[in-house]
């Protein structure tokens, strides 16, 4: 619940991830929105600063720092999966449908060409969250990033079983090491055309049966891991984790450099919960940091080199400015942020998927042209943004987060009496 007064009544663990998801959120949307409403502001800014991946790098960090401790909390593999689907997909499904829905009345067409696949195999896609990863288009322009959390997900789980959950450093250090091998190869030509990894399984095979094997998978491998067996656990983990790994190195819409540095960007999160928390040294956290922050600069740099200095600003300042502006929310975990900070907090997955919706219906029926600057417009749309997202948390969000936790209950006492994590 959102605080009315000021500022919050008092210190927050948590207050700190809630002004940097808020912000995160809000970055994207004015990014998106400034399409629209600030067309002048923004062919000046393209040349210097992206807000929409600076706010989601920042996403990415903190899920890597309170995912995987979400999943240790709770000490168990299922409840850990069925908390992440009350928690996104109740969303997910109404955003998605309501993007499709014009299409569906026969007065749109889908984004981007989504129409050229077929019901099943663009549906079965999108209920994996897998679908970026999987050469199908996203229904939502924003749901890409959903397919990276995803693959994150499906590598913590698969760490977990095996007792390796907490090595996260090596795990961020081996990631971006990849990700300079896979630059390297892409800049110097090795790794183009028909070689190159981006959806290279899909145009292989063929997109609907990577997809429809990418389902099975998922599905054998999700099921196995929540098992109550020790052997099935693993299995169903360790196979989740494969699906992640590769799906990301040669089939992702991205370059896989960039799909890998995503995943160490995670990873790095997650070692710096573990050096708060003792559970490594501060060197090793920071040591983690020190090469995924490096590496992303160094693999961008050279990447966009051919694409002129301005594109080695933009992608350099957003990773400077993520890493820069999770550190110093870091820096003031223990003190108190504005009501309104963690607030926007609170209703940033609904910020992130409906902001894209209102856009539409901005452009597509209310005659926002993007053709001229619209500060008014961009007020009225920023404060019906988040009056819907306020709604979508209180009625959508929040209460599929309650089932969840009622329905994932007895997994916790289950796990109480027999831990699922492996010993090392």
């Amino acid at each position: 619940m959102v605080a009315t007064s000021g500022v919050s009544s008092a210190p927050s663990r948590l207050g700190w991830l809630d002004a940097l998801r808020g912000g995160a959120a809000l970055a994207v949307a004015l990014h998106h929105a400034s399409y629209v409403y600030l067309p002048s502001v923004r062919v000046w800014l393209k040349e210097w600063f992206d807000p929409g991946l600076f706010g989601v790098l920042v996403f990415f960090l903190v899920s890597g720092y309170i995912v995987p401790a979400s999943l240790e909390r709770r000490g168990s593999v299922r409840g850990f999966w069925i908390g992440r689907f009350f928690r996104i997909y109740p969303l997910l499904a109404v955003t998605s449908l309501l993007a499709i829905l014009p299409f569906l009345l026969g007065v749109l067409g889908l984004r981007a060409g989504l129409e050229q696949y077929s019901p099943a195999t663009a549906v079965l896609a999108h209920m994996t969250m897998l679908q970026d990863l999987l050469n199908v288009t996203n229904a939502m322009n924003v749901l890409w990033t959903l397919s990276y959390e995803m693959a994150f997900y499906l590598l913590i789980v698969a760490l977990f079983v095996v007792g390796g959950h907490r090595r996260s450093a090596p795990a961020a250090v081996v990631l971006t090491v990849v990700a300079l091998v896979a630059v390297t190869l892409t800049a110097t030509g090795l790794l183009t055309g028909a070689h190159a990894p981006s959806a290279l399984l899909s145009r292989t095979a063929g997109t609907g049966a990577v997809v429809a094997v990418t389902a099975a998978a998922l599905l054998v491998a999700i099921a196995a891991a929540v098992s109550g067996r020790a052997a099935p656990r693993v299995a169903g983990g360790l196979l989740g984790g494969l699906v992640a790994l590769v799906l990301v190195s040669v089939n992702g819409r991205v370059s896989a450099w960039e799909g890998l540095i995503m995943l160490a960007t995670m990873f790095a999160g997650t070692a710096v919960h573990r050096a708060e928390r003792g559970q490594i040294t501060w060197r090793a956290g920071a040591a983690a940091g020190g090469v995924v922050l490096a590496g992303a600069l160094a693999a961008g740099t050279w990447y966009a080199a051919p694409y002129g200095w301005n594109a080695q600003v933009v992608w350099c300042g957003a990773v400077l400015a993520a890493a820069l502006a999770f550190a110093a929310a870091w820096r003031l975990r223990d003190r108190r942020f504005p009501a309104w900070a963690t607030g926007l907090g609170t209703i940033s997955f609904s910020l992130y998927l409906l902001h894209p919706l209102l856009l539409m219906v901005a452009t597509q029926f209310l005659g926002a042209s993007g053709r001229e600057d619209a500060v008014m417009g961009l007020a009225v749309f920023l404060v019906a943004l988040v009056a819907a997202s306020w709604a979508s948390q209180r009625w959508i969000e929040a209460p599929a987060q309650r089932l969840g936790r009622r329905i994932s209950r007895p997994a916790a006492q289950e796990t109480a009496r027999r831990p699922q994590v492996a010993t090392t």
